[in-house]
């Protein structure tokens, strides 16, 4: 008859297994993934809404002026005009691309906090009415 194996103590067991049992993998990989909730309604700067889109129009911005200056230089340099007329176009292009995204973006995000706001208010006005 074999005897079955010892079940180790508390101190016997390894790291990752106390980090398993004490670990709330379930309820932290589901508030990780939202970014933003819709019961905490903690007011966020203009800053800490549009900080994203503005970074991504100012570096467009700058690598639009950088294509126009490099593009400008092939008109004024005549030693290796060639890399001037294929590098500056495609500054000016990458940097309009970032400039137009960054700029379509902005009223992208304004619509969303509009809708935002509508559901928090419908929210608490289905909860005012039907909790009673």
């Amino acid at each position: 008859m074999e005897i079955p194996p010892k079940s180790p103590d508390e101190s016997e067991k390894s790291p990752q297994s106390k980090e398993l049992v004490t670990s709330n993998t379930g309820s932290t990989l589901y508030m990780s993934s939202r970014s933003e909730s819709m019961w905490t309604s903690a007011s966020r700067s203009k800053w800490d809404i549009y900080h994203k889109p503005v970074i991504v129009v100012s570096v467009g911005a700058a690598i639009f002026l950088f294509g126009t200056v490099i593009t400008s230089l092939s008109c004024f340099l005549t030693h290796n005009k060639n890399v001037y007329k294929m590098s500056g176009p495609a500054f000016l292009s990458l940097g309009l691309m970032l400039l137009v995204c960054g700029l379509v973006w902005i009223p992208i995000i304004r619509k969303k906090q509009k809708q935002r706001q509508k559901s928090q208010f419908l929210q608490s006005l289905k909860s005012f009415f039907f909790n009673r």
